[in-house]
């Protein structure tokens, strides 16, 4: 007999609504539990059977990831933006609660990684350190803002300079305009002694992962990149290869193709010369790796191994802007196989094959 049950489960802040339905589909039970360890965890033991869970990737998925995983057979953390059946007719929480259940039943889920509790610690200070990165670039832009108001020129980084700062000062007209440069001026001191806090903390925390000496040495991956990797992919054999690296990093190209086949006397077969059109590339993706692995593209082309390799590219009609992407699909692949495999990188190894070259 199956025993199996199917548990979606629609998160608030202050309660839970449980949709228990069973392995036909048919209705078993319904609750409304209180957001706490405690109570999330007396409903799970009361439930018999093999308990499968879902529920939507949010601000507290990690939290209640760990709370409900020891309990049940699987966990699937569902992505809400290709999940559009939930986001479609009537809404509330029991009607949504009902139909991640339903779909978790069909399979039809797809699911946000979570795991690896022992990278917890990195993500949450490479998230801390990149929102001071993006606060402490605001902090520079309003107060360049405030100069620009007034018609005062102030490129580059000079303006920020804390020598400087009096000089700056005086050339605006007002005390109004003066005062609130000044506040600015101590914003942004605060934010960068706490952002480059942050930094050390970070760095210090990835420097003890296994990893982190080996991707040192790949070209155009620093401290910074390094630490932002490994905390987004937490492991590396979520990958069965590159082929399912690159989407997740958002360089995978994305082809569309139909009308394969025709029908010569009285046989399928496929049309000769029916190419599949390339649209870009996939726009579902980790928004922090394809920056950072296009970013180490561009530092590692000033220099070799990876210099001569875009330059080959080149040479082979490749356009300088696909000859980047591809040097940056290369850094990813090469930095999943030695993550992977514990191999050591080998820069002579980088130009062994070139894409079109026909050089393997």
């Amino acid at each position: 007999m199956n025993n199996d049950k199917y548990v979606g489960l629609d998160t608030d802040q202050a309660t839970i609504i449980a949709r228990v339905d069973d392995a036909k589909g048919n209705f078993v039970m319904e609750s409304a539990i209180e957001t706490s360890a405690s109570s999330i965890r007396q409903f799970f033991k009361g439930l018999e059977g093999t308990i499968h869970v879902a529920f939507e990737e949010g601000t507290q998925a990690a939290w209640f990831y760990d709370v409900i995983r020891p309990l049940v057979a699987d966990v699937t953390v569902c992505d809400p933006r290709r999940n559009k059946l939930v986001h479609t007719g009537n809404k509330s929480d029991r009607i949504d609660a009902a139909k991640l259940t339903r779909l978790l039943r069909l399979g039809e889920l797809h699911a946000v990684y979570h795991g690896e509790r022992s990278i917890r610690g990195l993500k949450e200070l490479v998230h801390g350190y990149e929102s001071l990165v993006t606060d402490t670039t605001r902090a520079k832009n309003r107060l360049k803002a405030v100069f620009r108001s007034q018609a005062i020129r102030c490129r580059g980084q000079l303006v920020y300079n804390t020598q400087e700062r009096k000089q700056w000062l005086g050339k605006l007209e007002t005390a109004a305009l003066s005062a609130r440069a000044s506040i600015l001026y101590e914003q942004l001191d605060s934010l960068t002694k706490l952002r480059d806090k942050a930094y050390k903390a970070m760095i210090t925390e990835a420097r003890r992962h296994p990893a982190y000496k080996r991707l040192k040495k790949v070209s155009g991956l620093g401290e910074v990149r390094i630490a932002q990797i490994i905390a987004a992919v937490s492991s590396p054999h979520r990958f069965r290869t590159k082929r399912q690296f690159w989407p997740y990093c958002g360089l995978a190209v994305v082809t569309r193709n139909s009308s394969e086949y025709e029908v010569v006397d009285g046989q399928r077969r496929r049309k000769r010369n029916k190419q599949a059109q390339t649209r870009g590339l996939n726009r579902n993706y980790n928004r922090t790796l394809k920056a950072v692995f296009k970013g180490a593209a561009a530092t590692a082309i000033e220099r070799e191994p990876f210099k001569q390799y875009r330059q080959r590219l080149i040479d082979k009609g490749i356009r300088p802007e696909l000859a980047l992407l591809t040097v940056a699909r290369k850094i990813a692949a090469i930095t999943l196989t030695i993550w992977k495999k514990g191999e050591e990188f080998d820069p002579e190894r980088v130009n062994q094959a070139v894409p079109g070259t026909g050089n393997k």
